[in-house]
């Protein structure tokens, strides 16, 4: 049952934007996003699991705990360098739940398809999820498909659900775990997926050989936490809507502590650093679709990147920042001049229909 006091919070909200609609913005990840997610579905749904903001959500049960997710996927265009809306759907969610510690076992897929929809590219969507459920080692076991009248939906649209369980080893990530002289690691290079996304659209007028990084990272992160010592990583999140940029502030959002970048140790591909210069892009907030940031106790951070490194999605895993008591509650990156400057949560709209 719905709380008064969700109630009137709803009320309150809608008679303050009464006038006002969603935007693209909205749907961008940042700052928007969360105000929309904080004012209206968790003033309306509001439960601890819920509160915890997560992709996924650790449910306990009499004798076992399982690990739950859900995502939908409108991609543009549908086919892209490097994969499609059929693997993204697939990686994103088999992703959203490996971070929160989860083993993803068995996906389903809904489907939202466009009157005279070809079948030939239905068919290739299809195969290239089958594909990455099989690299992923989950199966997919059930769907459901709508037909709307042309115009309605651009092509197909795609939400997948996750369900997977937890060992023994469990130990929920949060940030409340996180401490100062924590290390920031990252599993490769940032904002390729975004970058490849915005050059396979006919109207951006440069072309680029770069590919998306999509990939569903579930036996890396497993790998990850069965070597190291419990307790280890503290938090682990995929920075997909938004970039590294607003998914470091969702870890310090209210805390005791900042996390402090350096901007020279931030891996980023020649090719995305020039089309963000170009354009005026910034790569800490473009979408990636096949990484994970992990921030982990400092004694054990150089094994972690060596074990990163030792797999072909971490090949080129760095520590990319410190948590410190300074500047709580914010995220500062040190530029390769000596200054610094504040990196906040994603506000306006970078670029809409990335995942």
């Amino acid at each position: 049952m719905i709380s008064t006091e969700s109630i009137l919070s709803w009320s309150t909200w809608v008679k303050k934007n009464q006038s006002k609609t969603i935007s693209l913005a909205h749907g961008n990840g940042g700052k928007l996003t969360h105000d929309l997610i904080d004012s209206i579905f968790v003033s309306c749904f509001k439960n601890p699991i819920l509160c915890e903001l997560s992709d996924s959500a650790i449910l306990s049960l009499p004798h076992h705990r399982l690990a739950f997710s859900t995502d939908g996927y409108v991609v543009k265009p549908l086919f892209f360098p490097g994969g499609d809306i059929g693997s993204l759907a697939v990686s994103g969610t088999v992703n959203d739940i490996a971070v929160a510690g989860g083993i993803p076992r068995f996906l389903s897929a809904s489907f939202i398809i466009e009157e005279g929809f070809p079948l030939d590219d239905l068919a290739k969507i299809a195969q290239s999820m089958a594909a990455a459920a099989a690299a992923a080692e989950v199966t997919i076991v059930t769907g459901d498909t709508k037909v709307v009248e042309k115009g309605n939906v651009d092509g197909v649209y795609i939400t997948t659900s996750g369900i997977g369980y937890t060992d023994d080893t469990y130990i929920p990530f949060s940030p409340n775990r996180i401490q100062p002289g924590d290390q920031v690691i990252i599993n490769g290079t940032i904002g390729d997926h975004g970058i490849a996304i915005l050059a396979a659209r006919e109207d951006f007028p440069i072309s680029t050989p770069l590919t998306s990084d999509c990939a569903p990272l579930n036996l890396l992160i497993r790998s990850l936490i069965t070597a190291l010592p419990p307790g280890t990583i503290r938090i682990m999140r995929d920075p997909t809507r938004g970039g590294i940029g607003t998914t470091l502030n969702e870890f310090v959002r209210n805390r005791p502590f900042g996390i402090h970048l350096h901007e020279e140790s931030l891996p980023v591909k020649n090719e995305v650093r020039a089309i963000c210069e170009m354009t005026g892009y910034d790569y800490l907030y473009i979408a990636n679709e096949g990484k994970v940031l992990i921030i982990a106790a400092p004694e054990e951070s150089q094994r972690i990147v060596s074990l990163l490194h030792d797999h072909e999605l971490g090949k080129d895993a760095s520590i990319i920042g410190t948590v410190k008591e300074t500047n709580t509650g914010k995220v500062v990156i040190r530029t390769k001049i000596g200054g610094e400057r504040i990196i906040d949560m994603l506000t306006g709209d970078m670029f809409p229909r990335i995942c």
